[in-house]
């Protein structure tokens, strides 16, 4: 299935891409490795890299899983960059999230199965420096995450 990509300037002069993909457990490496190699222009240190890296795989996880539970739909990514700030959002129109305080809690899972271990939204905080979740239930999830590169 191709993928969708979109390179931009956005109206307040910030550089950026979009990008749609296939809602799949396989495209969450691919999504990883776009964001990597995007934010690569900012010289990011190893660790900052991991970081985003990290934090993009369990957003992408997240709205594939519990978004779409593994039924496919339409993931969209976003990334820009202004000054030294990197913001990445990523968007599915999957199931939502009803109680979206409760799952923000660490630990917390909709998984009955055990394996997931409900850290993804305590990952995504920990790595990034600033996490903004918006959801609807039966409309989906945007998760928007913002990590100072170089400072």
């Amino acid at each position: 299935m191709e993928q969708e990509r979109e390179i931009c300037t956005e109206a307040d002069g910030t550089d950026g891409f979009r990008m749609e993909m296939e809602g799949l457990s396989r495209n969450e490496e691919f999504a990883r490795v776009v964001v990597a190699v995007f934010m690569s222009r900012m010289n990011p240190t190893l660790e900052e890299l991991d970081d985003v890296k990290t934090a993009v795989s369990e957003a992408v996880t997240n709205a594939v899983i519990h978004g779409y539970q593994n039924h496919g739909g339409k993931v969209r990514i976003g990334c820009s960059i202004s000054g030294n700030e990197l913001t990445v959002t990523v968007q599915d129109q999957g199931t939502g999230i009803a109680d979206l305080k409760k799952a923000m809690e660490p630990m917390y899972t909709t998984d009955q199965s055990g394996e997931r271990s409900g850290m993804g939204f305590s990952f995504m905080e920990a790595f990034m420096d600033h996490l903004e979740v918006e959801s609807c239930p039966g409309k989906g999830t945007t998760v928007r995450m913002k990590k100072r590169i170089g400072g």
